[in-house]
């Protein structure tokens, strides 16, 4: 197993949701760990996203960097892509710009590394009541990852909250074998060395919104990169945001790429790091 990672690159993809954004940063300057790099894979925010980044870039736990390209329509995985090729880290975990990290998540992530393995975490989705409750405050003391504060802030009693209770106990390793939950890569909580990302090109840009992550993790199943289940093991806090570019058609042309991959064992994409870097 492997017990150290000394570079680390957190790679949070955004778009024009800086409120968000900061929320997410001051979660990862309340880590655990320290020594990290932060990409954000921008897909075409305004002026106040730069702007933000730009503050939190004296920030004295991490060092942060802001990989952009135009806004024209969804390319998410076109900028994530840019962002692995550009990354400095060996270990790359994969985050959204909506998603406030648990305290231990990166040390998390760095202790359960494992070669010849991706990491598959999980998250707890909130209402946008309680997302835009969650204050800086909130966040720097740890507040906002307890029930008590959650449920007075209008996310009521869930069995989902075992998310928030099990990370560190002795119970954790046993609710990640149980879980019925797919083993599959989750852009918004999950790691693989960056050498087994580049192995396989990393993210199909063929695909739009929803799908994007999965595709990705079954091309590392296919290459011999097996899934392990973090799950209980850390957490971020999903907040809530208007999906505007899901749609139907756009689900169906998805799951056509991703069930083609799945046929065909396939492990490299013709549409990913190699076509962006050659822009």
């Amino acid at each position: 197993m492997q017990t150290k990672v000394m570079q680390t690159s957190i790679i949070i993809s955004t778009y024009n949701a800086p409120d968000w954004l900061e929320k997410t940063l001051w979660g990862y300057e309340c880590q655990s760990a320290d020594s990290f790099e932060i990409v954000i894979a921008d897909d075409g925010s305004g002026k106040e996203t730069a702007q933000l980044i730009k503050r939190f870039g004296s920030s004295q736990k991490f060092k942060i960097r802001h990989v952009r390209h135009d806004d024209y329509g969804f390319r998410k995985w076109k900028i994530v892509n840019r962002a692995i090729a550009e990354a400095s880290g060996d270990y790359l975990i994969f985050t959204d710009g909506d998603c406030i990290p648990h305290p231990d998540l990166v040390a998390t992530h760095r202790r359960l590394a494992e070669d010849g393995r991706y990491l598959s975490g999980g998250y707890l989705k909130l209402p946008m009541q309680t997302s835009r409750a969650i204050g800086e405050a909130d966040i720097r003391s740890g507040h906002a990852f307890t029930a008590g504060w959650l449920r007075r802030h209008g996310f009521g009693f869930s069995l989902k909250w075992l998310k928030l209770v099990i990370p560190g106990t002795f119970l954790a390793p046993v609710l990640n074998f149980l879980t019925p939950a797919k083993r599959t890569f989750n852009g918004n909580n999950s790691s693989c060395f960056r050498k087994d990302a580049l192995a396989v090109n990393g993210f199909d840009e063929r695909i739009l919104y929803g799908g994007g992550d999965r595709e990705f993790g079954y091309r590392l199943e296919h290459a011999g990169i097996l899934p392990k289940m973090i799950r209980y093991s850390t957490l971020s806090l999903h907040l809530d945001h208007p999906r505007g570019y899901k749609s139907a058609e756009v689900r169906a042309k998805n799951l056509a790429l991703i069930e083609a991959t799945r046929k065909s064992r396939g492990v490299w994409t013709a549409h990913g790091i190699a076509a962006t870097s050659g822009e």
